[in-house]
């Protein structure tokens, strides 16, 4: 595991977009955000271009990430929003590049791809959490999910409980490992491929938007035949949001999670707000976790280190 420096005040982020176009108008309601923390912000040159439902195409996306990646000036890189296409560049990214200069990757959604691949490639802590022009941008960006950019600025342990929101016990237990997982589309996605999903004796976090029962139940059935819930450590069941369906009779979402893990070796525990929601409890990726359902808890390791001097 290799955890990014934090960052200090003066500091500067870039601001990428590797999937979806984006609202130009909610990256600029977004940047004060970042200034007011003590950061300065440096756009990606290609990041107001469009390519049908791309953030521009395949290799301007790719030069912007790459651009930053290489710059020792930026210490995090924070993707804009997500949307579709971090799959498209992810086999021509320079992992070595990024190995070569470990930093913050703070993002979520479709951003799930490059924080499976990156960490499978390189061992590099990432960070699941809001973004500028999907989140940030919104006048309903709640103070909760702003507070949680604070792990950004010193190693800090993380406690989810139940002051954050209602948890459900689906299989009692508590387990350790390593924290992974993200968008459950995007995980299926990464299925037969080189950066499949690793799972084994690892706690899944799992969260979604625009879903329906059927179409879960279908990508959680993707997860079982290809033996990802076989020997996973535990589960955390995050947001899925805007799931009603428009089949009659249906499943709910709850009923399709009851088939799938209650039958599991391992705690599984539903309610966490990560994802597409407010707010949206930040977490990185890669580290240590520990998963409780008797105390109803996830308790993670910090995500970055001290400042080398």
């Amino acid at each position: 595991m290799i955890a990014p420096e934090r960052l200090i005040r003066g500091d500067f982020i870039g601001i990428v977009a590797p999937a979806g176009p984006i609202k130009i108008e909610n990256l600029k309601k977004a940047i004060p955000f970042f200034e007011k923390m003590g950061l300065h912000v440096k756009l990606g040159k290609h990041i107001e271009k469009v390519h049908g439902y791309l953030a521009g195409t395949d290799e301007q996306r790719l030069e912007d990430l790459h651009e930053m990646i290489a710059d020792p000036a930026v210490k995090a890189i924070i993707f804009a929003r997500g949307g579709y296409g971090t799959g498209r560049i992810a086999d021509d990214i320079d992992y070595d590049l990024i190995k070569r200069n470990p930093k913050i990757y703070w993002g979520y959604s479709d951003i799930t791809y490059l924080h499976t691949a990156i960490h499978q490639k390189t061992g590099l802590v990432t960070f699941h959490g809001p973004m500028p022009v999907s989140d940030i941008g919104k006048d309903d960006f709640d103070e909760l999910s702003a507070i949680m950019f604070n792990q950004l600025f010193k190693p800090m342990t993380l406690v989810y409980n139940e002051k954050v929101s209602s948890l459900q016990t689906m299989v009692p237990g508590a387990a350790k490992g390593e924290l992974v997982g993200g968008n459950l589309s995007l995980l299926a996605s990464t299925l037969g491929t080189p950066y499949e999903i690793e799972t084994k004796g690892k706690l899944l976090l799992l969260e979604d938007i625009g879903e329906e029962p059927y179409q879960v139940d279908g990508m959680l059935n993707q997860l079982k035949l290809a033996g990802m819930l076989d020997e996973v450590a535990g589960i955390m069941v995050g947001d899925f949001a805007e799931a009603e369906s428009e089949l009659d009779p249906t499943l709910t979402m709850e009923q399709v999670f009851f088939d799938y893990f209650s039958g599991l070796n391992c705690p599984v525990l539903a309610g966490f707000k990560i994802g597409h929601c407010f707010p949206h409890f930040a977490v990185p990726l890669g580290v240590r976790a520990n998963l409780s359902t008797y105390t109803k808890t996830l308790q993670i390791e910090p995500g970055v280190k001290e400042t080398s001097l």
